[in-house]
């Protein structure tokens, strides 16, 4: 079968998110699926498997530790592979854990996904999160899989330093810190904190982004903007709202491509 490394939400190696890839020729066990993520090392790997008479791709998505219910990166990643490889159609639908996910390919290679929004609903900060943080919240919210914590400025978040065995015990998928921004072109930045699933710091979270996306739209007034992630790697998604989901674009580079040997 074969299997691909891709960085993704960005055009230039080396930065973005990297995501496994693997193409699978039959269905598989899931615990071979987990090994294999656990192999490739990525925070996900998509593994896709061509539906039959035009039923959509099936997509599910691992780290190396657990499966998640939905990522964008490795969506990303996938859909560029598949593009990058075959003669497939402009538009892709994926069957998920998710539910059906859209992706559609414009002139310029810019890859858009169409993903469900998950809006976060204000709560008051579980014990010891803003101390594993080492911030001070201006907001906290929630939703089905993250907490999210609002800080005052970008230096701010860039400066966060969490301690990743306190923040471990946040009974959540992850935390998202996210702030104003004040680097030129972008909307608002932010990062993410998963050590609970396997990723101490993601580069790139599409999936985070389906809940900063609505909340930085609620906050800033317009449906579409940009958002940066401020990992050392980082990245750029485009955002749009579009009543209850979100659509979310970026670009892809393959890094290297191979066939498993088991």
């Amino acid at each position: 079968m074969r299997i691909y490394t891709v960085d993704s939400f960005t055009d230039q190696f080396s930065k973005g998110n990297p995501a496994g890839v693997c193409l699978l020729d039959n269905p598989v066990p899931d615990a071979w699926m987990q090994s294999i993520a656990a192999e490739m090392r990525h925070s996900e790997t998509a593994f896709v498997l061509e539906g039959e008479d035009g039923e959509p791709y099936s997509l599910r998505w691992f780290t190396p530790v657990v499966e998640v219910a939905l990522c964008g990166h490795a969506t990303l990643a996938a859909a560029h592979v598949l593009y990058s490889t075959g003669s497939t159609p402009e538009t892709l639908d994926f069957s998920t854990k998710s539910g059906i996910l859209s992706v559609t390919r414009d002139g310029t290679g810019l890859i858009s996904m169409d993903f469900p929004a998950k809006v976060l609903e204000a709560t008051s900060p579980p014990d010891g999160l803003a101390a594993a943080l080492g911030v001070e919240p201006l907001w906290v919210g929630k939703n089905v899989w993250d907490y999210l914590v609002e800080v005052d400025s970008e230096e701010t978040l860039r400066a966060v330093s969490p301690d990743f065995l306190a923040l471990e015990k946040v009974d959540a998928r992850g935390v998202i810190v996210t702030a104003p921004a004040s680097s030129p072109g972008v909307d608002y930045v932010s990062r993410f904190f998963a050590p609970r699933v396997g990723v101490d710091e993601d580069p790139v979270t599409g999936s985070a982004h389906c809940a900063l996306a609505p909340y930085w739209t609620g906050k800033l007034g317009s449906a579409s903007l940009v958002g940066a992630q401020l990992s050392q790697r980082g990245g750029v998604i485009h955002t749009t709202v579009r009543g209850d989901r979100v659509e979310l674009s970026g670009r892809a580079v393959t890094v290297l491509s191979g066939k498993l040997h088991v």
